[in-house]
């Protein structure tokens, strides 16, 4: 039962520390959208994307009232555009992008995901044209997230596919470069990618869920600090003890969020995303309670350890307060979208290959990283198998949503502004690895057993 003590500690949270939830989203099946004739299958995607979240932000808004919780982000996930696109064969997808870009407007929500492609195993009709035409489509629209799953545990990772991705981002971030190369912002590329995601740029509807639901992601980097800065002298056990019992705190907010809004609007309420999503707001760094910890600076030596036992009790604290998790769920660790990460990234103390690392113990992976435009196609593709090979022999969600900062080079930032941030432009491995992009094929499955 709540008493006055909770109910005061929950203002404070989001008053002093940041607390907010981060997105709701509206998963849209677009299935019965289907329509060989690309002009009558924009205007049903249209239409009934309208039709289901017309009242999405006005309910958002409503609860913001009702509860004096801030909800950040308003969004909606679509089924992968590119399933729609294989019914239209020798059509431009780009008109698409542009339907979805005017619901989105209508419906006045931050973002749509969905503009996504799912070619793990290989590519079937549709997915090859939506690929390609990714990076005009991010160019024309300015609300549009897109996506492409190149690899999963049970099939392995088409590096056909790796190959392409490389120069779609190179591509993406030429076309925006007077835009400071917003393009590659919206984009990521999967390895085991979920259904149920609620965060962008990766979300889409996946075909297993139903026809419109209800997801909601909670974030909170800045109370979990607060916590931790009240116990200093504490063990690691105590630590993780602490960060249980404030993730618990977070993610009952988050429930309680997501079931007013599935009542409200009238559809199932999906899942609730336990994530630690920071801010570049000074306060809301997941690189800060590393910090906490005992670390000097995020980055130097024993980074991922902190970070695997925050991300772990995360999800112990968090699965507690809701009857239905799912999404990437866990620690978040964005450069540009981190105070914390940023400032370690400037100092020099967090490089790539320490970011990669970590991927292997928290959610999602290589995010928001500003690379010097120069880099080579073949090269931002090995950085994309690299992490792929993480997450398909880890059975684990892993991406990349690489930035070229086009003119610019080490030492450089880019300015994307709001909750995207600013990044630094973090170097490079200057050592070519075309050969090995240029093979092609597939890397295949790992085994299941024999596990070391």
């Amino acid at each position: 039962m709540l008493n006055v003590y909770n109910i005061l500690e929950t203002i404070r949270m989001i008053q002093d520390e940041c607390l907010d939830i981060r997105t709701i989203t509206m998963g849209i099946s677009l299935l019965d959208c289907f329509d060989t004739d690309i002009d009558k299958a924009c205007e049903k995607v249209y239409n009934k994307i309208v039709t289901k979240a017309g009242n999405l932000v006005p309910v958002g808004q409503q609860i913001e009232k009702e509860y004096g919780i801030p909800i950040v982000n308003k969004r909606i996930s679509v089924t992968p555009i590119a399933m729609l696109a294989a019914a239209c064969p020798d059509v431009d997808p780009v008109k698409f992008a542009k339907a979805l870009q005017r619901a989105a407007d209508t419906c006045g929500v931050n973002f749509i995901g969905g503009y996504s492609a799912l070619v793990h195993k290989g590519f079937s009709a549709g997915d090859m044209a939506l690929i390609k035409s990714i990076p005009e489509a991010l160019d024309v629209t300015q609300n549009i997230c897109s996506s492409v799953n190149i690899g999963s545990t049970k099939s392995g990772i088409n590096m056909d596919a790796v190959k392409l991705m490389g120069q779609i981002v190179k591509e993406a971030a030429i076309k925006t470069a007077d835009r400071d190369c917003i393009g590659p912002a919206k984009l990521v590329v999967f390895c085991n990618a979920v259904e149920d995601n609620p965060f962008m740029a990766g979300a889409f509807h996946g075909v297993g869920e139903p026809d419109c639901e209800i997801h909601v992601g909670v974030s909170g980097p800045g109370v979990v600090r607060a916590a931790l800065t009240k116990y200093p002298d504490a063990s690691i056990n105590e630590i993780a003890d602490i960060i249980k019992k404030t993730a618990f705190k977070i993610t009952r907010m988050g429930q309680l969020v997501g079931a007013r809004a599935s009542e409200l609007l009238g559809v199932p309420f999906g899942i609730v995303d336990l994530s630690l999503a920071p801010t570049p707001a000074i306060g809301d760094s997941v690189a800060h309670i590393l910090e906490e910890m005992g670390l000097e600076m995020c980055g130097t030596h024993g980074t991922t350890a902190c970070l695997a036992m925050l991300n772990d009790a995360v999800k112990k604290g968090g699965v507690m307060a809701s009857s239905t998790v799912g999404g990437l769920s866990g620690a978040f660790i964005p450069v540009s979208e981190d105070a914390g990460m940023i400032d370690a990234a400037v100092a020099g103390v967090l490089s790539l290959e320490k970011l990669e690392a970590m991927t292997a113990v928290c959610s999602v992976g290589l995010d928001m990283i500003v690379v010097p435009g120069e880099i080579a196609p073949e090269t931002i593709s090995a950085i994309i198998a690299d992490e792929a090979a993480i997450g398909m022999v880890n059975s684990k969600t892993t991406a990349v949503r690489l930035i070229p900062a086009i003119g610019k080079k080490e030492g450089d930032t880019l300015e994307f502004g709001g909750l995207l941030g600013s990044g630094p432009v973090m170097p490079i491995r200057e050592k070519s690895s075309a050969k090995f992009i240029n093979r092609g094929g597939r890397i295949p499955a790992p085994m299941q057993s024999l596990k070391n």
